[in-house]
């Protein structure tokens, strides 16, 4: 298995405190991607970017498009973002409950960049290996093969079950989708604060294989999550050249999840 760990990226919430932890924890050869949150707005998202790209991170931030009021506003954010040499951004949707103005999805978005020349070498978008707690299957397929058309790479949303990843990127590319993908798992994180996240991050399913799968279960959870089973358990796959790395959830918890990471490395 080629060394994804080293290529593999951190999410991290744009809250106080977390300048000072990133560089504390994390090497600087790790890309942070920057989340946006649907009460706060755009603008944490786009500071934070700005402050880590000064201190010399690969940064990619998430842009809710539903957080982005009309083509002025998209052009404003692009400018700001290629102000300070960003050239990779994760576009969602976002959790939103009511599009802030013209762009009601991803696609929208994606599209509205097209028009401005596509001015991002590298374009995330986001796929789900299982059901998405609020869209039924059907539609999440049919909007991820509509995007990608649009995007450089894909990120999927956390699963606890790896064969279900697995089966799904081996899906994905047979349907003809050949992009990279970055497996979405969570960071070394504490129990309670990976479960609290679980249903904001839709990953009720997940939950529900861990239930039915006590032992497995209790073993992951035992004394607060460590990713490894979600990593050996993608087998094949990560050797055919479809996963492009690791898109961790940390949840914040950077200290721990770079002290995982580390340690897995040095036994590699």
């Amino acid at each position: 298995m080629p060394d994804l760990l080293r290529v593999s990226r951190y999410e991290v919430l744009p809250l106080d405190g977390i300048e000072e932890e990133v560089l504390t924890h994390v090497p600087s050869d790790v890309t942070l991607t920057v989340t946006a949150s649907p009460t706060r707005g755009l603008e944490p998202t786009l500071e934070l970017t700005e402050r880590l790209v000064r201190h010399d991170y690969d940064v990619v931030p998430h842009l809710s498009a539903r957080l982005v009021r009309d083509g002025a506003h998209l052009t404003e954010l692009v400018d700001r973002l290629r102000s300070v040499d960003v050239g990779d951004v994760f576009v969602i949707a976002g959790d939103a409950e009511e599009p802030h103005g013209a762009f009601a999805g991803a696609a929208d978005l994606l599209a509205g960049l097209d028009e401005l020349g596509r001015p991002f070498e590298r374009i995330g978008i986001t796929g789900y290996p299982e059901s998405h707690p609020l869209i039924d299957d059907e539609t999440t397929i049919a909007a991820m093969f509509a995007k990608a058309r649009h995007a450089t790479y894909i990120t999927s949303q956390v699963c606890f079950d790896a064969a279900v990843t697995a089966r799904w990127i081996e899906n994905v590319w047979s349907r003809g989708t050949k992009l990279p993908v970055y497996v979405g798992i969570p960071g070394a994180v504490g129990r309670a604060k990976l479960l609290r996240a679980s249903t904001r991050i839709g990953i009720g399913d997940s939950l529900r294989f861990l239930r039915k799968n006590g032992n497995f279960a209790s073993r992951m959870l035992r004394n607060g999550f460590a990713p490894d089973a979600l990593v050996d358990g993608l087998g094949d796959v990560l050797a055919s050249g479809k996963v492009a790395g690791f898109h961790l959830f940390t949840f914040n918890a950077l200290a721990e999840t770079e002290r995982w990471r580390r340690e897995r490395l040095e036994r590699r």
